[in-house]
């Protein structure tokens, strides 16, 4: 099997995998904003001059809360697997030359 291949089927089952369980991840705060709660600056972290667009996991012009968690999901994912791969990437050249 083609190795380009083999990363487009991961690519895609890890897709699927963001799709699916991304809207049962827990609602309870994770660790940084845990700590930011119990210090008492979550407040302090607000910023009235930029929104970001995936709030709380989830992306803020999708009304519907479960699509909306998925596609936060997707586009981490997209996000991650592309940065990984391109610093692999630029690794392997690196110890070519």
């Amino acid at each position: 099997m083609n190795k380009n291949i083999r990363w487009v089927y991961i690519l895609i089952a890890s897709l699927i995998v963001a799709a699916l369980l991304s809207p049962f991840a827990s609602s309870f705060p994770d660790g940084l904003e845990r700590v930011s709660q119990d210090l008492g600056i979550e407040e302090k972290g607000v910023n009235e001059f930029f929104t970001t667009p995936f709030s709380d996991y989830r992306v803020s012009y999708i009304k519907n809360d479960f699509f909306s968690t998925a596609i936060s999901g997707i586009i981490g994912t997209i996000t991650v697997f592309a940065l990984s791969y391109g610093l692999g990437h630029i690794i392997a050249r690196k110890m070519e030359q």
